[in-house]
């Protein structure tokens, strides 16, 4: 049975993206586990703060739903003529790998906050030029927003509370 070069390259494609994400997503969790045990447990936090076990599901899926839609967008552009909106990807995902440094690294509460909204803006940004590309690759995108706006508020209540 032979395959169809297109699909195996596709799914190659679809893999790099997935692979770009895990290791986003890894080095946010170590630097995140490193701290959350101590410092983070002597932060006052809002009443409305989740569980810590509930981040690690939640990041998991939406970094499934990044990598997927940066793909989906390729799909439809390809390398060359993707190049601004696959760069805008990249851009909102290193601000995605950054605030954990920032926050949990650094112990810098504040200037996570102000990084977390530049992520915020980067990842509706996507969402506004997903969408006249690949409607699903936007989609994807708004449990992303969803979650870093509630983020948001978290950082800046931790802020404002510590």
């Amino acid at each position: 049975m032979q395959t169809n070069p297109s699909t195996n390259r596709s799914f190659g494609v679809l893999v790099l993206f997935l692979v770009v994400c895990l290791i986003v997503s890894g080095i946010g969790g170590s630097v995140t586990a490193g701290s959350e045990d101590t410092w983070y447990q002597t932060l006052a936090k809002p009443a409305f703060a989740p569980p810590d076990w509930i981040f690690a599901p939640v990041w998991t899926v939406l970094y499934l739903a990044i990598a997927v839609a940066g793909w989906r967008i390729w799909l439809q552009l390809g390398w060359r003529d993707g190049r601004g909106p696959l760069a805008l990807w990249g851009m909102q995902l290193l601000l995605n790998l950054y605030w954990p440094l920032i926050f949990f690294g650094l112990q810098a509460v504040a200037a996570a906050f102000v990084w977390i909204l530049i992520l915020l803006g980067a990842i509706f940004a996507c969402i506004k030029v997903f969408a006249g590309i690949d409607r699903a690759a936007a989609l994807l995108f708004v449990p992303y927003a969803i979650w870093v706006a509630y983020a948001s508020v978290l950082n800046g209540a931790i802020w404002y509370l510590n």
